[in-house]
């Protein structure tokens, strides 16, 4: 398996931009590079935790449970249950990514996939109770059930034009 354009293309897009802010500020090039490793060991364990959980779920979960469950074959009740789990997980959208990607490629739908990640990114089930207490129970409640189904929306549409 060789290395991906796109791969190729966003990695020499950092590199010249990398250049390029060096050769307009050293020092603010340097403390972005800090803020940036910083945030990188800050997500390790995320990163390593979903590593693990895509071996057991690999090891654990045939394809054909994957396909059947998350596949097309699912049906909107395969998109709601993953648009559940992404709103229910507290886990950074960037690190969904891998996760996603392995899902697809044991047979999900690309619609699932992208139920998962929207809900993980627009609904907030573990934040809903400081939100409650920032912007009351109504609209805390109301912001989360309409993110909920437009990002089921999305995932819809996503589907569709991607299938």
């Amino acid at each position: 398996m060789g290395i991906s354009l796109p791969a190729i293309v966003i990695n020499l897009f950092v590199l010249v931009s990398l250049i390029a802010s060096f050769s307009k500020s050293k020092e603010k090039s340097l403390q972005g590079l800090r803020i940036a490793i910083k945030s990188f060991v800050k997500m390790m364990p995320y990163i390593i935790i979903i590593i693990l959980f895509i071996g057991i779920m690999q090891g654990f979960l045939s394809k054909e449970i994957i396909t059947q469950y998350l596949g097309k074959s699912s049906g909107f009740g395969g998109v709601i249950f993953a648009g559940i789990v992404g709103a229910i997980l507290y886990i950074p959208s960037l690190v969904s990514f891998p996760l996603v990607a392995s899902l697809i490629e044991s047979g999900a739908s690309v619609m699932v996939a992208a139920a998962f990640i929207t809900t993980l990114t627009m609904v907030g089930f573990v934040t809903l109770p400081l939100e409650i207490k920032v912007l009351g129970k109504k609209l805390a409640i109301l912001r989360n059930l309409f993110s909920f189904i437009i990002a089921l929306i999305i995932a819809v549409i996503v589907g569709m034009i991607l299938a």
